[in-house]
């Protein structure tokens, strides 16, 4: 059943490998994030069967996430999934990092995704349901140090989650929290480590097929609250 799937966050590497694993099982994407042209670009060369929207949205901004919904609901209708993408943080420890930085990183990591959340979820409740994906990270559940806003965000991000499944599982929505563990590949990535083992970073691509089986199962009652991506122990904290 073709669903409206709005991935908030794109950009080359996970995001842009989630749109286009998203529209090759026949999702309407709608994509989010700052960058006009990318997104148009992008939204004109998504696979078939699905169809790409973009919706230029600085998510750090509430009233451009509610008009990038209601653009979305005009062209596609109800939100039936959304994948809470975006990262914003400095990557810098307490005593260097301002109060408008840390803020800048809630601003993203949780405000925008309480913001989508709330207006997904409120599509979901009308039409029986659907799912909701956050994107984590190690410092999500284990702080690394030297990172607070990040971690402080990430950390807030989690909960909410959790709040949200235990809040409207039971009407039929959905709710995960993907923790990945490593470095993504990308080209951004690669150029900055170009001596670095290809083997060490995290394929976007099979990335993507994990946060597809979180949406296409049926049975909501049985669902997974969270998933750890890796690529194995050198990078891993959990393994």
């Amino acid at each position: 059943m073709t669903q409206t799937a709005i991935i908030a966050g794109v950009g080359p590497g996970l995001g842009e490998s989630l749109a286009r694993k998203f529209a090759a099982e026949g999702c309407r994407v709608a994509l989010f994030a700052r960058s006009a042209d990318y997104l148009e670009d992008l939204a004109a060369d998504l696979p078939d069967p699905g169809e790409g929207l973009a919706v230029p949205t600085d998510l750090a901004e509430v009233e451009q996430i509610r008009a990038g919904f209601e653009t979305v609901r005009e062209a596609f209708g109800p939100v039936e999934v959304l994948v809470n993408h975006a990262s914003a943080a400095s990557w810098t420890g307490l005593m260097d990092t301002s109060v408008e930085e840390f803020e800048g990183a809630w601003a993203v990591n949780g405000r925008g995704a309480f913001v989508c959340s709330q207006e997904a979820v409120g599509d979901m409740l009308e039409t029986g349901g659907g799912t909701v994906v956050f994107t984590g990270a190690t410092s999500s559940v284990r702080s690394l140090g030297g990172a607070v806003g990040f971690t402080a965000a990430k950390f807030a991000a989690r909960g909410m989650a959790m709040d949200v499944a235990q809040e409207f599982g039971s009407e039929g929505v959905h709710v995960a929290h993907v923790v990945i563990d490593g470095q993504i590949d990308s080209p951004g990535v690669r150029e900055r480590s170009p001596d670095r083992d290809g083997d060490t970073f995290l394929d976007p691509d099979e990335m993507a097929e994990t946060y597809w089986h979180l949406v296409e199962r049926d049975d909501v009652g049985t669902q997974p609250f969270e998933v750890h991506i890796t690529n194995g122990p050198r990078n891993s904290e959990f393994i």
